[in-house]
């Protein structure tokens, strides 16, 4: 059946996207549509902030985007150069903490060891940052969106673990949004089953969706990528047929394929 997954393709040269690939290997035919876009900010300030690291207590990343930030300022000769040699050693010694496998594996190919790529979650990361940092440390550095949600500045601070944010990309609708809907349900029809993968993608699609499927809204079965996008979906009268038990590609195409038994 079809699915019509409202996220990036990934880049890189390694094959098909590993949500296709997941889909594809039980039968489904995956189609993904990019939804959002990103302008990065203040990388003066970042490349500042990641060069002192004598002046933090560790990292927090919890979206590949922000990773993304730090390896633009890195992009300099001399600059890969002094990470290298000298900084991300200087990093290392201290916690690097992220969500999620995709976010770990590029902190990593950054030379950094990350710590939480099991959570999954922002709130299941900042119990684990509770459970390990003091509260006199230094403050962790929190590189992040515009749109991000409050729940692991909040819980921290509220634990008086310190931190300090920088935001470092803004989010906004893909530029082709609507247009790509459009042709896609034209050419495709309507998917047996609709892949979310943020609030934001919600928040920027659903609007599309409803008028596009019209009466068979009902008859598509939605799925979450994980519990903060299901609450995303449920929050706009939707019904959540699946949500991932981990943000993997191959949890999400399990439940899915469950789903569409």
């Amino acid at each position: 059946m079809r699915v019509l997954l409202l996220k990036e393709p990934k880049n890189g040269e390694s094959g098909p996207d590993p949500y296709i690939k997941e889909l594809e290997s039980r039968g489904h035919k995956g189609t993904l549509l990019p939804v959002l876009s990103f302008k990065f900010v203040s990388l003066n300030t970042l490349t500042d902030k990641l060069f002192q690291p004598e002046k933090y207590g560790g990292l927090i990343f919890t979206s590949p985007r922000a990773v993304e930030a730090v390896r633009m300022c890195l992009e300099a000769d001399e600059r890969r150069e002094e990470w290298d040699k000298a900084l991300k050693n200087k990093w290392n010694t201290k916690s690097i903490y992220v969500v999620g496998k995709a976010t770990a594996s590029l902190v990593q190919n950054l030379g950094l060891n990350p710590l939480g790529e099991d959570t999954g979650t922002a709130e299941v990361l900042s119990r684990l940052i509770i459970e390990r940092e003091a509260t006199n440390i230094p403050p962790l550095f929190f590189p992040c969106g515009s749109i991000k949600r409050e729940v692991l500045p909040t819980a921290l601070r509220e634990n008086g673990v310190p931190l300090e944010t920088l935001t470092v990309y803004q989010t906004a609708e893909h530029p082709n949004l609507e247009k790509n809907l459009k042709n896609y349900f034209t050419e495709q029809g309507i998917p047996a089953s609709i892949a979310f993968f943020s609030p934001s993608g919600v928040k920027f699609c659903l609007e599309v969706v409803r008028r596009l499927s019209a009466e068979q809204l009902t008859q598509i079965k939605f799925a979450a990528i994980g519990p903060t996008t299901q609450d995303a979906i449920a929050a706009e009268g939707l019904c959540v047929s699946c949500t991932a038990e981990k943000p993997t590609a191959e949890h999400l195409a399990i439940a899915i394929a469950k789903t569409l038994q």
